[in-house]
């Protein structure tokens, strides 16, 4: 079968993306809820976490993207390959991100990948760019104290915009002492970094761990936990 033609960039501030996607039933789209979760924000065709899904067994894997032809495909293939630790959802992840995080089980999520996002190189384009600091504050939110969140790109600046975006935040730092990591920590590349590396051009990566919950004025550590499990004591 040919692949899925679709368009390469999309605005995600279209109206026809300001709907939220809806949570799925977790308990139906993975056999093992209790696996780590390692969530790919932009996974275009899916090929990366299609490949991690093999690598890692013992965790499950989750690809958001926001054009629902290169998603419906992506579940297509993992159905004929069988494998039940991996799923797409078509969102936009602007939007949608706390009503899919939040039906998670606690500290599920442990790992984050945003690689190679849309660069959007006009200033007036800017706000349709993935990491806005919207975004870094629901990672913030529901990723696992301890997890980790890796970025690369092929386009310095977005690099270095994604950077500040993190480190603006006080729940995450960054680890290494260089600018920019020299290989890729995790054990499947993604075709554009391939691509991108063949040519002899750089990519910039950094990686950054959640090392602490951030809580909200006057909320104390018990009553935050209650809210993330969704408990309300009498």
């Amino acid at each position: 079968m040919s692949p899925v033609r679709v368009r390469q960039h999309v605005n995600p501030l279209a109206s026809k993306f300001q709907t939220p996607t809806a949570s799925p039933e977790w308990e139906k789209i993975y056999i093992q809820q209790n696996l780590p979760l390692h969530l790919d924000i932009g996974c275009a065709r899916g090929r990366f976490v299609l490949k991690m899904a093999q690598v890692e067994p013992n965790w499950n894997f989750l690809g958001l993207e926001i054009r629902e032809p290169l998603v419906v495909e992506a579940n297509r293939i993992r159905d004929e390959m069988g494998l039940t630790n991996l799923h797409y959802l078509f969102a936009n992840v602007n939007n949608s991100l706390i009503s899919l995080l939040s039906t998670l089980p606690q500290d599920s999520l442990q790992k984050v990948t945003i690689q190679f996002p849309d660069p959007w190189f006009k200033n007036r384009h800017a706000k349709r760019r993935v990491v806005q600091p919207e975004l870094v504050t629901e990672l913030a939110k529901y990723l696992a104290v301890g997890g980790v969140v890796f970025l690369q790109s092929d386009i310095e600046f977005v690099a270095v915009e994604m950077c500040d975006r993190f480190h603006e935040h006080p729940a995450f730092e960054k680890l290494g002492t260089t600018t920019w990591l020299a290989q890729n920590p995790l054990p499947v590349p993604t075709e554009r970094e391939i691509a991108t590396q063949n040519k002899g051009e750089p990519v910039y990566r950094a990686l950054f761990t959640k090392k602490t919950e951030i809580l909200e004025p006057g909320v104390n550590e018990q009553s935050y936990r209650n809210l993330r499990s969704g408990c309300n004591p009498c």
